[in-house]
């Protein structure tokens, strides 16, 4: 099963709604996941090299259906959009429920998804879904491969390091963007993949109650939005008795000052006298203080 999520092209510039609690949808590019994709892709190799069915799903409204499609014509043999205006408004915890939900119905082997999504960064409702009903999970994956009822991941560590890791199927993977290189379809998959059906379900065929998806369900409410303040432009001002020369290169500079390394070598009570003359005169604090 692969989780395709939708996001907005960061490109474009965003705007608020008049009630500031959103992003005007006007004007928005919305594409596929890039991250997911590329778990899509995984998918599809594992399954050709083991036999395997890749089922495509995805949680939203009727404009998904052409993410599904796109993954119907890459080579996925079924796809599933979930989606009730119950949903909308929902936290983490109530859209981590559906997907929960999902896994419980379609009972997959192994659960695809991107690690982040390129507009927001982490979601963390996939590893929530997987968190919920005790699957193992493994993110920042870049290759995988599967070894009997195991399947063992290489990671992404930090400083670019790489680890082996691996887990019991049924299990969850998040893959990194650009861990695979996505296939195109041709012309005939993607004419195969428009006349294709999308299974539709809804809240009747989860079988959860409208109390716990959407606002209702929902642990945290939705606060307003505005974008980030800009630093203020400091206004240089030079001391008027410096030479003109040095008064216009420090306009120059915008007040920017070299950057200094200094190496003391000394007792605990001579660098502790000199730290505190270091921290006068930048004037972090006072000159009575000790």
């Amino acid at each position: 099963m692969v989780l395709m999520r939708e996001a907005c092209d960061p490109r474009p510039p965003a705007r608020l709604t008049a009630d500031e609690y959103g992003i005007r949808d006007r004007g928005l590019r919305r594409i596929a996941n890039p991250a997911d994709l590329c778990a899509l892709e995984q998918a599809l190799i594992l399954a050709e090299a083991s036999g395997g069915r890749v089922t495509a799903v995805a949680v939203g409204p009727e404009r998904l259906a052409n993410h599904l499609r796109l993954a119907l014509a890459r080579g996925a043999g079924r796809a599933v959009r979930v989606w009730n205006e119950a949903f909308e408004g929902g936290d983490v915890v109530s859209e981590a429920r559906v997907v929960q939900r999902i896994i419980e119905i379609l009972k997959p082997d192994i659960l695809f998804s991107g690690d982040v999504l390129l507009d927001s960064g982490d979601d963390p409702v996939p590893a929530l879904a997987a968190a919920n009903l005790d699957l193992p999970y493994m993110n920042s994956a870049v290759a995988l491969k599967r070894e009997g009822g195991k399947v063992e991941v290489l990671r992404k560590s930090d400083r670019g390091a790489r680890q082996r890791v691996g887990a019991a199927m049924p299990c969850a993977v998040f893959f990194q963007d650009g861990c695979a290189e996505v296939r195109y379809p041709d012309h005939d998959a993607l004419t195969r993949a428009l006349g294709a059906e999308i299974e539709s379900w809804g809240i009747a065929e989860l079988g959860l109650s409208l109390q716990k998806l959407g606002a209702a369900g929902s642990l945290l409410g939705k606060d307003k939005c505005s974008f980030p303040r800009p630093n203020p432009q400091r206004v240089v001002t030079p001391d008027a008795e410096l030479p003109t020369f040095d008064r216009i290169l420090a306009l120059l500079s915008g007040g920017i000052k070299q950057r200094e390394g200094r190496v003391h070598a000394g007792s605990p009570e001579n660098t502790v006298e000199m730290l505190l003359n270091i921290f006068k005169a930048a004037g972090l604090i006072g000159r009575s203080e000790r």
